[in-house]
């Protein structure tokens, strides 16, 4: 009878983690193959969410909580969750229920077809038009500059064989971007497109910063092109700069009494320039980050509590 990891994390979702486990049950009630345990990893919640789960808990032997000791972020806590996992293969489910669990029967059939990931695509998503072709256009970007091919649309929703999970546990990224990783491995994937609906209940908990920090996570992670780009708009700007300033000089010496530059042209110049090193600087500055992070080796999440284990 394979074992199957289910891996969901949660902050602050106390209106929506019952319903989930409720789904999840009647899913593998029509499963009597499989056995499965069912991971919840809280991220410090300041609800009632770690109440629910630990009734969750007490009611359900095949449900365990991973309880965190502070908020670890939205990329560090999945992954702690992920490697925690014993099962054959493991299922990743967000907590508002936007990951349809009536999509397990799917996912497993196609794993059991061989395929060692078996991931779920937006096709469509219960968002603003903007903010979708805002993430298309994204992907579409990431896609051109990435060394490799990657997964456009894709959040993490699907199944990762053992084998998919040890790769990523032998990578050892302190700070992952999981969609890269999952196209860095390689190997055999499945894609199912499905129709994301939209939350029911609660709060997104999605801002600006942490899509931007996802967005540079993926550029940074997957692509040198930025850095090209720098080194390109340097030269650019120095060659732009010359031509510039070897026009006027040349125009002053044919008409030297007649021709005044005045200082409009100066503080156009460092302008263009101080914008110019500003953008460069920003574009080092994020694969500077992304360097310190790799070499602090801190671990992804520090466990306050953990139940069902």
């Amino acid at each position: 009878m394979p074992y199957i990891s289910l891996i969901t994390p949660c902050f602050n979702e106390e209106d929506n983690v019952q319903e989930l486990h409720r789904r999840v049950t009647a899913v593998f009630a029509e499963l009597p193959a499989y056995s499965y345990e069912h991971i919840f990893i809280d991220n410090a919640s300041t609800d009632a969410t770690v109440v629910k789960l630990k009734e969750i808990a007490a009611a359900d032997s095949r449900v365990r909580v991973i309880v965190n000791a502070r908020n670890f972020g939205h990329i560090r806590s999945p992954m702690h969750a992920l490697l925690a996992a014993s099962g054959e293969a493991v299922i990743s489910l967000v907590a508002d229920l936007q990951d349809p669990p009536e999509m397990i029967p799917t996912l497993l059939a196609k794993w059991e077809e061989g395929y060692k990931t078996v991931i779920c695509v937006k096709r469509s998503a219960e968002e603003t038009p903007a903010m979708f072709m805002l993430r298309r256009a994204y992907y579409a970007l990431v896609e051109r500059m990435a060394s490799i091919i990657t997964i456009q649309n894709f959040t993490g929703f699907g199944l990762y064989d053992r084998k998919v999970v040890e790769a990523i546990r032998e990578m050892g990224d302190p700070y992952p971007f999981f969609r890269g990783m999952i196209a860095e491995i390689g190997l055999k994937i499945c894609q199912l497109p499905y129709d994301q609906p939209s939350r029911k209940r609660g709060l997104t908990k999605n801002n600006f910063y942490s899509l931007y920090d996802i967005g540079m996570l993926g550029i940074t992670n997957l692509s040198k092109v930025p850095l090209r780009l720098v080194t390109g708009l340097g030269f650019i700007s120095a060659a732009v700069s010359f031509l510039a300033g070897l026009s006027y000089l040349l125009y002053k010496l044919m008409f030297w009494s007649h021709f005044n530059v005045g200082v409009a042209p100066v503080i156009i110049g460092l302008f263009f320039l101080g914008s110019v090193q500003l953008i460069s600087i920003g574009v080092i500055g994020e694969y500077v980050g992304a360097i310190h992070t790799q070499v602090q080796k801190r671990p992804y999440v520090v466990e306050k509590e953990r139940i069902g284990f």
